[in-house]
């Protein structure tokens, strides 16, 4: 029974992955990932997106730092144990934008959309209101 679970598993994996992350191809040089089988199709991924794949040393969470920090940030908004059978779209989408456009000393405090879409900063969008309006 387990085993027939994981390909499955992976097979969505790499679906979702793919699919995310195609729109951004051109932005998409390295993947670094745990060791999980759930990333079992990670050719796939790698080759579809034109990517290396790497991934980190088990025990190892420094060679996926940013990854890491980003947890840290989400616990804040759905903590160890949060239900997400009782999480709306609409939540998760809140904290994306919500993070999307937080500065981080990483970024040179510049937002990840910024560096990555190349949007503005929307806090120059309620800078302008509060100085036009």
């Amino acid at each position: 029974m387990v085993s027939s679970i994981r390909p499955r598993h992976s097979d969505s994996v790499r679906d979702t992955t793919m699919t995310c992350l195609r729109r951004y191809q051109d932005k998409v040089k390295t993947i670094t990932s745990d060791n999980g089988s759930e990333f079992a199709q990670h050719q796939d991924i790698a080759k579809s997106l034109k990517a290396r794949f790497y991934f980190a040393d088990p025990y190892s969470a420094w060679q996926r730092g940013t990854n890491e920090r980003l947890q840290v940030l989400i616990r804040q908004y759905f903590p160890k144990k949060t239900d997400f059978r009782h999480v709306t779209d609409q939540e998760v989408q809140k904290v994306v934008n919500r993070l999307n456009h937080r500065p981080r000393k990483s970024l040179n405090y510049r937002t990840p959309a910024e560096v990555f879409l190349g949007q503005k900063p929307i806090w120059l969008d309620w800078l302008s209101v509060a100085i036009i309006g």
